[in-house]
């Protein structure tokens, strides 16, 4: 277990010793900001049906910064230790892979969410300047912050997964910011469960689905197992 959380603090700590981690978070609040800014500058202090949560989910500026912060705050967790040349010193260390690999998918979970809470901040003025206390219900921002969180597993699981197979990061982006512009659409030419669009649709309402969490943590551990395969090939090689 300690030496579980020394990996995580240590990779963790890795996206705030660089620029790297400055720059997603502040392009994520950047594209919060504008997104709200849009919005209320839609709504005319005029009353909405919808939570706001809600709206916001809708905006293309929700899957756009999940879609682009999730592949660049993954792919460095294995390709950069093959390019630099210390996951051979990582995988003869006194720990074992699936530590590695959890370490290193919690430390990038816990950055990706820690990028969204200055969507708090954002509802927080939004209530501030029209006055509607139903802007900061509790219960629709927990529900939505699952669902960030659901997708944030799913994602940093598939971002792990993708950064484990090269040795470039870029590559690793590219291939999980593939795989995840994929998995939006499977929904309609496949089943319903793969509906990400809906489920956070769902949770950003209020609605929390037991379904929608057994299914994003069962493409989670998959995706993490995949992961541990690779880890655990090379280390036979």
């Amino acid at each position: 277990m300690q030496a579980f959380l020394t990996l995580t603090r240590r990779e963790l700590a890795g996206f705030f010793i660089s620029l790297t981690g400055y720059v997603i978070i502040a392009a994520a609040v950047f594209q919060m900001g504008l997104s709200f800014v849009i919005l209320l500058d839609k709504l005319q202090g005029e009353s909405t049906p919808m939570p706001i949560t809600e709206m916001f989910y809708i905006t293309a500026f929700f899957w756009l910064i999940l879609l682009l912060s999730a592949p660049i705050i993954t792919m460095r967790s294995f390709a950069l230790e093959k390019y630099s040349g210390t996951f051979e010193t990582l995988m003869t260390a006194p720990v074992g892979d699936l530590q590695v690999v959890l370490a290193k998918f919690f430390a990038a979970l816990i950055f990706y969410m820690l990028m969204w809470l200055p969507l708090i901040g954002c509802l927080w003025l939004v209530q501030y300047y029209t006055g509607s206390s139903a802007v900061l219900d509790m219960g629709t921002i927990g529900s939505t912050f699952l669902g960030i969180f659901l997708l944030g597993c799913l994602y940093m699981s598939l971002g792990c997964f993708a950064s484990a197979l090269t040795r470039s990061q870029i590559i690793a982006a590219m291939i999980s910011f593939a795989i995840g512009l994929t998995s939006k659409t499977w929904a309609a030419q496949t089943l319903n469960y793969v509906a990400m669009r809906e489920h956070m649709s769902d949770f950003s309402r209020g609605i929390i689905d037991t379904r929608y969490v057994v299914f994003y943590l069962s493409l989670t551990i998959l995706f993490l197992f995949l992961t541990y395969r690779v880890i655990e090939s090379r280390r036979w090689k």
